[in-house]
């Protein structure tokens, strides 16, 4: 029973982690995304890389 209050609790700190990273690659102002060379629509993608590791 610990084991699956684990992973519901890793997995709920893993979506609030990729929501914030989300919403704060969406924010950034567009110079520094695009020094970053990144777009504002690729917040989704990065966001998914950087917290789930796809």
């Amino acid at each position: 029973m610990a084991t699956i209050l684990t992973q519901i609790q890793d997995s709920l700190r893993k979506r609030a982690a990729y929501r914030r990273t989300v919403r704060e690659l969406r924010d950034m102002p567009l110079d520094t995304a695009i020094d970053l060379d990144f777009w504002h629509e690729d917040a989704e993608k990065l966001a998914e890389r950087a917290v789930y590791g796809r």
